[in-house]
């Protein structure tokens, strides 16, 4: 054979061997790779687009009212407000707004007062104001209630409580609740953090639920409804395509803030453990940043000695960088502000609960007469001993061993209601 065949033979072999192993992704065994978009889009599906594909017949020729926030849509980015109001076969009725609202324009704790919305000239009626559960007035005009809003998989995250008491007045007034299921942007496998003391029930912790349960909101309705005695006439519209493995940027998804303050993945990663210095009064967690949970502080840290304190634990697949920054707003707004931003570097190795008790036990052992704790603290982590524990100089693996027993039976329970 010619010299120049054999080598145009050889070029293509070559070529083709590394187109093989670039559309692959990076090697993790993800159907879609880990770039967004690798993969066929078609296999993968949504709630909403089941629903609208499959499924119409549970909405079809009724009065529909919708639970959502800008986070529902479909994986082209339309909103199922327009996919449902622009559907002859379906009549929209009334719109119903989480914290942060409908649109999601207010910010985290604002009081949300019910309106009409501009766009589609329904009704919305916030379940974050006065009310926040559905009263019969509010459902007077519908004969279904549907919910879809993207969840961010940590316990103290309203969205699912607001679910939970729809759920609830769903039962009271004979309606049809359907959870239009989205994924756990954290993955479906780790749990992680203890369970929440009934004692410290409040909006960021109404069931007894780990801090990162490791659930699609599918899954938590179905226990939610079951475990805790709720009772509705539930329907979980699921999702094709996922796979319990999946980090959100594993889909072929786009990320659509949820809150926010919750711009990133990355900030959805740190947030079980980070957002626990919000149970501080003068520690930032970094909101009025563009990295918030990202970044946290205070005026009195010294963020060299802060980091290095920290580094020196050598925490699995994360490690932090001294940083200096000024919110915009919120705890120390306009004030230069020290301390560290979160980097992960291997999502799959950090565990985001541990790293947040670790970098609440380090800032108060480096300053005990400086940071301010709250009682909303105990809300956050779900009970009022780890706060006292932490005070008392006892160590974070101490902390863990001992909500350990009532994670594993959490478990046990979960593993009842997973669907995927």
């Amino acid at each position: 054979m010619k010299k120049w065949l054999i080598a145009i033979i050889a070029i293509t072999m070559v070529s083709t061997s590394f187109s093989a192993v670039f559309a692959t992704g990076n090697g993790n065994g993800n159907q879609y790779g880990h770039e967004k978009g690798v993969g066929n889009p078609h296999k993968f599906q949504l709630g909403v687009e089941a629903l609208l594909s499959d499924h119409k017949d549970l909405i079809a020729g009724k009065k529909v009212g919708l639970i959502t926030n800008p986070t529902g849509v479909d994986q082209k980015l339309n909103s199922i407000v327009d996919l449902l109001q622009n559907d002859p076969d379906v009549e929209l009725t009334a719109l119903y707004g989480p914290e942060h609202g409908v649109r999601g324009d207010a910010q985290a704790g604002s009081y949300i007062k019910s309106y009409i919305d501009e766009p589609t000239g329904l009704p919305v009626y916030s379940l974050y104001g006065s009310t926040r559960k559905p009263t019969a007035e509010m459902l007077a005009d519908i004969d279904v209630l549907l919910f879809d809003i993207q969840d961010v998989g940590t316990r103290f995250y309203t969205y699912i409580y607001t679910m939970a008491y729809a759920m609830e007045a769903a039962k009271e007034n004979d309606i049809p609740f359907i959870v239009l299921d989205r994924p756990n942007p954290l993955g479906g496998e780790k749990v992680e953090g203890p369970v929440l003391d009934e004692e410290y029930k409040s909006f960021v912790g109404n069931y007894p639920i780990p801090l990162r349960h490791g659930m699609t909101v599918g899954e938590l309705a179905k226990l939610f409804n079951e475990e805790f005695k709720i009772g509705a006439d539930l329907t979980v519209v699921e999702m094709s395509g996922w796979d319990r493995d999946m980090y959100y940027d594993e889909t072929p998804l786009e990320f659509v803030a949820p809150s926010p303050n919750m711009p990133t993945l990355d900030t959805a990663l740190v947030y079980p453990g980070a957002a626990l210095i919000e149970g501080t009064t003068n520690i930032s967690e970094g909101r009025g940043t563009t990295q918030p949970f990202e970044l946290l502080g205070a005026p009195f840290i010294n963020s060299t000695e802060f980091a290095a304190t920290l580094n020196e634990l050598n925490l699995p697949g994360v490690t932090f960088r001294a940083a200096s920054f000024t919110p915009s707003f919120s705890k120390n707004a306009g004030k230069l502000t020290h301390g560290v931003q979160i980097h992960i570097t291997d999502r799959d190795a950090y565990q985001p609960v541990e790293t947040g008790l670790h970098i609440v036990k380090t800032m108060n052992d480096l300053y005990p007469e400086d940071v301010q704790f709250r009682s909303f603290f105990n809300n956050l982590i779900g009970n009022g001993w780890v706060l006292e524990a932490i005070q008392n100089g006892q160590s974070v693996e101490e902390i863990q061993a001992q909500w350990q027993e009532g994670l594993d039976e959490f478990k046990q329970v979960r593993a009842e209601y997973l669907i995927y």
